[in-house]
């Protein structure tokens, strides 16, 4: 592999925040800009593992914001690129089954009403009626928004890949970082297995691995990595074209058309932090239990795939953007599960910090990294 020897920036990631990072940096003119992705292709970490969900519906204002920026990069995302990434806006439905959750529910919806977002809170009448196919005799309320909906995340890593190279990106793969050099406080280099990059920046956005990044530079991070599952299955002919995702939010119990099936995951609560990425049987059969009681029709369907991936997690369950304590070092990283949906605008962030010291389109300067020190954490309830 002939890697440079050098470069302006080296981004460590090759998942949506570095292939949209390493676009948007290109398109402000930064040249030498080099990409590392450890796999044999991009995307195929967190990023290719993930559902594919993008949407409006979070329960804090930065995380609508961050959506209100992201969600029409991806539906001008074609004519930008010229990558087809497949947008299919069915909806999301979160389905609230105890008093807490409609609260909650209510309060959130009210959010997105006053920042523009047309969620609709509905009744438990409604979900029955919207969901017939469904068991849903407990359901208290449930919020709707028609734009939320499904991309295909291959499709947004490839079409940002092709876009930033034609921009003169070099992006490697097979070509994963093994340490980071520095003198004193600054960056120096970024090592490998087939040598070292001398580099003043670097850009961690490593996802589940970012924390592993981090302390190749002597950097703590709050972010560890959670195992989360699905599958998909058999068609089923009794689910309508324009079945919604559906999220039974007390179980973190999800379902979406997938070609002529559903696609279906569920959280498991008590997932211990690590890098398995195999799947779990025993839970996957917990999952599917669940699955069957709300959707009785998934007892005549049969499973096609299961894969399982991995979130990164931050003790607040938001992103963290910016700078660290070491001169040259940035990180993008912490989705908590809703990277891919604002990677196209964290990506484009991060290269208006780096390439002007500040946050341009949005300020996301409270998502810092010091948050978690000094106790300006931000909770999302809205996490699947």
């Amino acid at each position: 592999m002939d890697l440079p020897k050098t470069a302006d920036i080296v981004i460590i990631g090759g998942g949506v925040m570095g292939a949209s990072a390493a676009y948007h940096l290109s398109q402000r003119g930064m040249k030498n800009i080099v990409l590392l992705e450890k796999e044999e292709f991009f995307g195929t970490g967190a990023t290719g593992r993930c559902a594919g969900g993008v949407r409006y519906q979070f329960s804090t204002e930065i995380n609508v914001r961050l959506s209100l920026e992201s969600l029409p990069m991806l539906e001008r995302f074609k004519d930008e690129t010229g990558q087809d990434i497949d947008y299919r806006q069915c909806g999301y439905l979160l389905v609230a089954t105890n008093e807490k959750d409609a609260s909650e529910f209510a309060h959130n919806v009210k959010l997105q009403n006053h920042l523009g977002v047309a969620t609709e809170l509905l009744s438990g009448d409604e979900v029955r009626a919207r969901l017939p196919m469904m068991r849903f005799d407990d359901a208290i309320a449930g919020t709707f928004n028609p734009k939320d909906g499904l991309v295909d995340p291959n499709s947004v890593v490839a079409g940002y890949i092709s876009a930033a190279q034609k921009l003169g990106v070099r992006a490697f793969t097979n070509a994963g970082a093994t340490g980071i050099t520095l003198s004193g406080d600054k960056v120096e280099s970024v090592e490998t297995e087939h040598g070292a990059i001398k580099t003043r920046m670097i850009l961690n956005a490593a996802g589940p691995w970012s924390s592993q990044i981090g302390l190749m530079a002597g950097i703590q991070m709050p972010v560890i990595p959670l195992r989360r599952q699905m599958y998909t299955t058999t068609p089923m002919p009794g689910i309508p074209a324009d079945f919604p995702f559906v999220i039974d939010f007390s179980q973190s119990l999800y379902f979406h058309r997938e070609g002529d099936g559903l696609l279906i995951g569920m959280s498991n609560a008590n997932e211990e932090p690590g890098y398995d990425q195999g799947v779990d049987e025993d839970f996957e059969l917990i999952n599917m239990e669940a699955a069957i009681a709300r959707l009785p029709l998934l007892e005549t369907a049969g499973r096609v795939s299961h894969w399982a991936g991995l979130y990164e997690v931050t003790p607040d369950a938001h992103p963290i953007f910016g700078a660290t304590e070491v001169d040259g070092l940035f990180v993008v990283t912490g989705f908590s599960g809703h990277g891919f949906m604002h990677g196209p605008v964290a990506g484009k962030l991060m290269a208006e910090f780096i390439t002007k010291g500040a946050f341009e389109t949005l300020d996301v300067s409270m998502l810092d990294m010091a948050r978690f020190t000094e106790g300006r954490l931000i909770q999302e309830y809205n996490v699947v």
